[in-house]
């Protein structure tokens, strides 16, 4: 098939770009021609919450990616749309996770499908946003109307697009595939020295960007607890802040958490990531909502064990007892799963074989099928 990707590519950064670079490579590798056209302008820097939307790496030479839609220019949408449509590829592929992005992809979408042979799916991360906003629902709608069908990787997500009225439209559920593109997995040891951690130490990580809905405060004051304060154990926080970091400097001093802390909160480039799972004992995602998470394939893909949140879809991917914990959003019961795995060092070799044994299931060629799988169905 000719197959094209719409969404955040090199030179942005980020996991949607990841994600994206490497279902492209996915396709390529099940003999398709795949190209991604990406974002000259994602967001306008007045609402891009980080320090810099660009990568810093090196662009990656084995893929063909379009930098040339301005999410705020409607001259762009019209151009990429029309060149599209010209184009005639079999499956254009929009990834959708924000309301905002509604306007820009939906014309896109809208002119694409005029040649009466490109399908439109969209791999929908949100179809109702976690932090809601005026205005989500028309501007997510005018996107989705636009669509032949659609990939969620969580069931919530599917349920969501039922509710909002496209359950008649082709629509499948698919897990998250493993984000096998940072490298092997590393010994403990040389992870924790290449991060200059002591090896006397267990670690937990809180990984990727900080936003109130990832439930950072809830960790913080879980790890108050003091039945962990007594245990040689320390959180590390890898990740840029998202949005205004005093009301967690605020519980760090409420709790005098600063000495039981590793702060790496710049953004962790791709090359650094091997080492911040492969140092950690347990990877802890206490969110307050979600659909999917990257963090729990890339935690899958070293084989670390994990403590998450029952909310969203996010206890579909981690059975409980298995490869880690599954708790209600609470300190409490985030204090008492930690202190659990901490007083019984024995569970860590239980759940990382529970994460071999588990993420077998989670490939890119099942993604790749699906995606075709939807475009087919008339």
């Amino acid at each position: 098939m000719r197959v094209v990707i719409i969404g955040p590519a090199y030179p942005l950064r980020g996991g949607l770009a990841t994600y994206n670079e490497r279902l492209a490579r996915a396709f390529r590798e099940a003999g398709d021609a795949v190209r991604i056209v990406t974002f000259s302008l994602q967001y306008p820097n007045f609402l891009f919450p980080g320090q810099t939307q660009f990568s810093t790496e090196a662009e990656p030479a084995d893929l063909d990616i379009e930098v040339s839609l301005n999410s705020v220019n409607p001259l762009s949408w019209l151009n990429v749309g029309r060149k599209l449509r010209q184009e005639k590829p079999d499956l254009v592929v929009f990834r959708f996770w924000l309301p905002f992005m509604g306007p820009a992809l939906g014309t896109v979408a809208r002119l694409v499908r005029g040649n009466g042979h490109t399908r439109i799916v969209a791999i929908t991360d949100n179809a109702i946003p976690h932090e809601a906003r005026p205005g989500d629902g028309p501007l997510t709608r005018y996107f989705l109307r636009a669509c032949d069908g659609f990939v969620t990787m969580s069931r919530a997500v599917l349920g969501d697009l039922q509710r909002l009225g496209f359950g008649k439209k082709p629509a499948l559920y698919r897990p998250h595939p493993l984000y096998d593109n940072f490298g092997p997995i590393r010994p403990q040891a040389a992870a924790l020295a290449a991060l200059g951690l002591a090896a006397d130490t267990r670690y937990l990580l809180f990984f990727g960007f900080i936003r109130a809905y990832k439930g950072l405060d809830v960790l913080l004051e879980a790890f108050a607890d003091a039945r962990l304060a007594v245990l040689p154990v320390k959180l590390i926080i890898a990740g840029e802040f998202y949005e205004d970091a005093a009301p967690y400097e605020v519980l760090i001093k409420q709790y005098n958490l600063e000495s039981r802390l590793v702060r790496a909160t710049d953004f962790i480039p791709n090359e650094a990531v091997a080492d911040y799972f492969c140092a950690a004992d347990l990877i802890v995602q206490p969110y307050k909502n979600a659909t999917q998470s990257g963090v729990s394939q890339i935690a899958y893909h070293f084989e670390r064990p994990m403590l998450v949140t029952d909310v969203g879809g996010l206890a579909e991917l981690i059975p409980d007892g298995e490869v880690g914990y599954v708790v209600p959003p609470t300190p409490a019961a985030l204090a008492d799963a930690l202190v659990d795995f901490c007083n019984h060092p024995e569970k860590q070799a239980l759940f990382e074989a529970g994460t071999q044994r588990v993420k077998q299931q989670f490939s890119w060629p099942v993604m790749v099928a699906a995606l075709k799988e939807v475009a087919q169905v008339r």
